[in-house]
C-alpha cells in the first residue's frame, strides 16, 4: 500500500471510528431468516436502531428510511405495517417530563423477544437430538414395509427397501402374495428377500396371482402339512 493509500485508509477509518456505532446481537443476525424476516426488512430494523440509538430520532418517516434503503416511501410504510402487524415493532407515546409535549417512538422489544424465544427454542431441539436416542419404530400393520421390519426384526437397508419396491412396481406382484411369500420365508426359516424372491419368481412361473393359490402350490410340495 503507498503511503498515499494508506493515509487516506487512516482518514477512512478514523471518520468511521468517529461516527460511532451501534451494538447489534449475533442471535439478531442469526435468527432474522429463520423468524420469517427478509433482507430489506432486517435491514430497516437496522436502521430504526441507528436512528434512535445514534441520531436520537425515535421516529423517523418513511421518507427518512426509504433514503437510507434506497427505495420509495410506500415500500417502507408497507414493510413497517407487515412489521408492527406480526408484532417486530410497536409504537409507543411518550411523553417528555420536562416539556409534556408526547411524542412517538418504535419499539424493537418484539423483535429481541421473538429473536430469545427462537434460541430457546433451538436450544432445546438441539439437546433433544443430541440425548436420542436410535429407536426402531412401531410396525404398522398397514405397510408393507413395516411388516418387513417386523418379521426381520430390524430396519431394512435401503437396498432391501428398492427391491421390495421393485417387486410392487416393475413386477406388478401384488401386496398379498408378497406378505404370503415372507410368511413362506418365515416358515422356512430363511429369512432373506433373495429367498422370497425365488418364491415368488417361482409363482410368477406357475400363474399363482393371490393367497389362496399360493396356499395350494406350496401344499404340494409340503404333502399338504401347511
Amino acid at each position: 500500500m503507498s503511503q498515499e493509500m494508506w493515509k487516506a485508509y487512516s482518514r477512512g477509518l478514523a471518520a468511521a471510528l468517529n461516527e460511532g456505532g451501534i451494538h447489534v446481537s449475533a442471535l439478531l443476525l442469526k435468527s432474522y431468516r429463520q423468524l420469517g424476516l427478509s433482507d430489506t426488512e432486517m435491514m430497516l430494523l437496522l436502521q430504526l436502531m441507528l436512528f434512535g440509538e445514534r441520531e436520537y430520532i425515535e421516529f423517523p418517516t418513511p421518507e427518512q428510511l426509504a433514503e437510507r434503503l434506497g427505495t420509495t416511501p410506500v415500500a417502507v410504510a408497507q414493510m413497517l405495517g407487515r412489521l408492527l402487524r406480526d408484532g417486530f415493532l410497536a409504537i409507543e407515546d411518550e411523553i417528555d417530563p420536562s416539556t409534556g409535549v408526547q411524542s412517538e417512538r418504535y419499539s424493537l422489544e418484539g423483535w429481541l423477544l421473538k429473536a430469545a424465544e427462537w434460541a430457546a427454542e433451538d436450544k432445546r431441539r438441539t439437546k433433544q437430538q443430541t440425548n436420542r436416542k436410535p429407536e426402531r419404530r412401531a410396525a404398522d400393520p398397514s405397510n408393507l414395509f413395516s411388516v418387513f421390519e417386523q418379521e426381520f426384526g430390524r430396519l431394512l437397508s435401503p437396498m432391501e427397501c428398492e427391491t421390495i419396491s421393485g417387486w410392487l412396481d416393475q413386477d406388478r406382484y401384488s401386496e398379498e402374495i408378497i406378505r404370503f411369500a415372507l410368511k413362506e420365508a418365515v416358515f422356512a426359516g430363511k429369512l432373506s428377500l433373495r429367498y422370497i424372491d425365488r418364491i415368488l419368481l417361482e409363482w410368477s412361473r406357475n400363474r399363482v396371482t393371490n393367497e389362496e393359490e399360493a396356499r395350494a402350490h406350496a401344499q404340494k410340495f409340503r404333502g399338504g402339512k401347511h
